[in-house]
């Protein structure tokens, strides 16, 4: 009997559970159904909580299909859906329906999206099954969307910021081009197009192929080819083939052209290794990018961030959209260089077209004034592409203009001479008023045998030779014999004191001065070598004219800056030379140039300091090897910028002195004074 008892009141319970089970509240049903919506499984939320009306009106491709879609398109996630729950003693009728105010929130590519709705759950048998079940439309996924509109997703491109000078003058601007075309009706010579194609550096292939667009009609317009607006000569010559005209066009402009275009750098199309790179940061295919320069190095602050719009889109004819949400279109920063663009101009002029490279600094406060490689090139061609052949010519150009020289190093010669004086004197091996005699063209230590000596250029210089004559001389005997005097670890500590072997502390990546390749003299004729700027040594065209700095400074040579926005004045290196020897150092410096071998720099109305220096470059084998001319100058009674320059190849037009005839233009110029 017991047993039969027990048997009984098993079967009830479960029968009990079971019923508990299949009457779960409307409350519970909508917590389940909450859950799923947050994660976003669509399919559960289908198949399991909506009710019969529901399903009939929306399939499984409107309702899942379409909301995971949905938020892969627009970019849906942290969905949160919360509801307000009823009293604890909330009586449900099952011939009634539940309703609950819910409230709805998520992120989209177009901003955040929040809105508050009722939702009706309604009690029904499924299968047999009795329960709450949710009834269903399309304003669930936005409140505004009826079952037969469609969702769209519009970006709106912002302006890219632009690039100035520290005058405000535009270096990188929002400008205008023209987008050269022809007019189908009256283009129709062959020859025409042969001629147009040679023109624009393009194939009669591609002519065709615009001609032969769908849209064409004989009187349209067809765009052909775009070029900077400034590019005159071209146009007229365009314009004189039948059936060729231009209109202007949005486009970056370069208002510097060839002058700053290693410093501007340009923007061009990106490329697919940049999409797939650059993936998450909101590129499109059709959109630019920085390619080099300033543009590059900018690029997170010059681009801005684009707009997104997320908007319905009823079918009615003539029905306004809906806007969902909006985030706006963020135009990218302006940013102002430190550059003085007419002085970088004038600065290039000078150049001539020559190989080289020249730096401009304000003494006082290390602001980069002028970064100049030459020969430049045309940043709007490279912008708007360039057929194959006219790169290849660019590139195959001998003079290398493609190449941004202010970003190399090179043996410095005899400008490194200041320098080595001011480590001397300070180590107090080196006294200024004691003169050396020194006879002859070479010197060699009576150790050194055959293998090696030190020649200088000057042998007619009298002697007794002093710190002022050494330099006025340019004399490389003298500062030989006073780097072995002083020896390699004072000799290398003093130009580490001077920034060599160290990182450059500038925005532009350039490349280091080193002392030589390992860091080290290990050589009596290597550190002779070194004392004049050749052997292993090497400094870059900005570094050069900093370490000038110290002169007028009395020791402190500051950081060099680019952007406006970085604080001036920045100490890198402290107690180089001190007053006294610095006024000594400056008095010599001018003396260069008023007793010296530079004398185009020795202008009557503009007192210029400053030391010439040659780098012979000279492989293994070679008597003779090119050479670098270098001129670092300043106004030295008014010294509001130090200028140096570097001109290649100048073994056979007047060596370093022909660097100083170009570099005294600049200052012949009226704005350098």
């Amino acid at each position: 009997m017991k047993k039969g008892l027990i048997g009984v009141l098993s079967l009830l319970l479960v029968i009990l559970l079971t019923g508990c089970q299949e009457k779960a509240t409307p409350e519970e049903r909508l917590a389940e159904y909450v859950g799923h919506w947050n994660k976003g499984d669509f399919a559960t939320m289908y198949k399991d909580y909506l009710n019969k009306g529901t399903k009939e009106v929306f399939g499984t491709e409107n309702f899942v299909k379409r909301q995971e879609g949905l938020h892969k398109d627009l970019g849906i996630e942290n969905v949160k859906v919360t509801y307000k729950k009823p009293a604890k003693d909330t009586k449900w009728d099952t011939e009634k329906p539940a309703d609950f105010p819910i409230k709805v929130s998520m992120d989209t590519a177009a901003g955040p999206v929040e809105f508050k709705k009722t939702i009706k759950l309604v009690h029904e048998t499924h299968d047999k099954n009795e329960n709450w079940f949710v009834e269903w439309d399309t304003s669930f996924i936005f409140p505004e969307l009826r079952e037969k509109d469609t969702i769209g997703i519009s970006t709106s491109k912002p302006a890219r910021g632009e690039i100035l000078d520290r005058n405000g003058i535009p270096i990188a601007k929002n400008g205008e081009g023209e987008e050269i075309g022809v007019v189908p009706e009256k283009f129709t010579d062959e020859a025409s197009k042969t001629k147009l194609a040679e023109l624009l550096g393009t194939s009669v292939e591609y002519i065709d192929r615009q001609l032969n667009q769908k849209w064409v009609r004989p009187t349209d317009f067809v765009p052909i080819e775009k070029v900077a607006k400034n590019e005159t000569a071209l146009l007229k010559q365009a314009i004189e083939i039948q059936g060729v005209t231009y209109k202007k066009t949005p486009m970056r402009e370069y208002p510097y052209g060839e002058a700053l275009s290693h410093l501007s750098g340009y923007i061009g199309t990106i490329t697919g290794k940049q999409l797939v790179k650059l993936k998450d940061k909101g590129y499109t295919e059709t959109d630019f990018i920085g390619r080099q320069g300033m543009e590059w190095l900018l690029e997170d602050r010059l681009r801005g961030t684009s707009g997104t719009r997320i908007y319905i889109q009823p079918p009615e004819k003539g029905a306004e959209t809906i806007t969902v949400a909006e985030k706006p279109a963020i135009d990218g920063e302006t940013v102002s260089l430190t550059i003085d663009a007419e002085l970088q101009k004038k600065t290039y002029q000078a150049m001539k077209g020559e190989a080289g490279t020249s730096a401009a600094v304000d003494p006082k406060t290390g602001e980069t004034l002028a970064l100049v490689s030459s020969p430049g090139f045309n940043p709007s061609k490279l912008m708007l592409g360039m057929s194959g052949d006219s790169y290849k010519k660019l590139k195959e150009n001998p003079l290398n203009p493609l190449l941004t020289r202010f970003a190399e190093s090179y043996a410095p010669g005899s400008t490194l001479k200041p320098m080595t004086a001011a480590i001397g004197m300070e180590a107090g091996t080196l006294d200024p008023a004691e003169g050396l005699t020194i006879d002859g063209k070479t010197w060699a230590k009576d150790d050194w045998g055959s293998n090696y000596k030190v020649t200088r250029v000057h042998a007619e210089a009298p002697n007794p030779i002093d710190l002022n004559k050494a330099l006025v001389y340019s004399d490389n005997i003298y500062f030989a014999r006073e780097a072995l005097d002083m020896g390699s670890k004072t000799f290398v500590e003093g130009l580490k004191g001077f920034g060599f072997g160290e990182e450059i502390p500038f925005f532009y990546n350039l490349e280091d001065s080193q002392i030589s390749n390992d860091g080290k003299i290990n050589s009596l004729g290597r550190l002779a070598d070194t004392s004049f700027g050749q052997g292993e040594m090497l400094t870059n065209i900005l570094h050069l004219a900093s370490m000038y700095e110290v002169f007028i400074t009395d020791g402190v040579m500051y950081k060099p800056t680019l952007l406006m926005e970085d604080e001036k004045s920045q100490v890198w290196k402290e107690g180089l030379v001190s007053a006294e020897n610095a006024a000594i150092l400056r008095k010599s410096l001018r003396n260069v140039v008023v007793d010296g071998f530079a004398p185009a720099a020795n202008l009557p109305s503009i007192p210029l300091a400053g030391k010439t220096g040659t780098a012979e470059l000279k492989a293994a084998g070679e008597d003779r090897g090119k050479e670098n001319g270098f001129f670092v100058t300043y106004n030295s009674e008014n010294p509001t910028f130090i200028l140096a320059m570097m001109i290649e190849s100048v073994e056979d037009n007047g060596g370093s002195a022909y660097v100083a005839e170009l570099v005294s233009t600049i200052f012949k110029t009226g704005s350098a004074e």
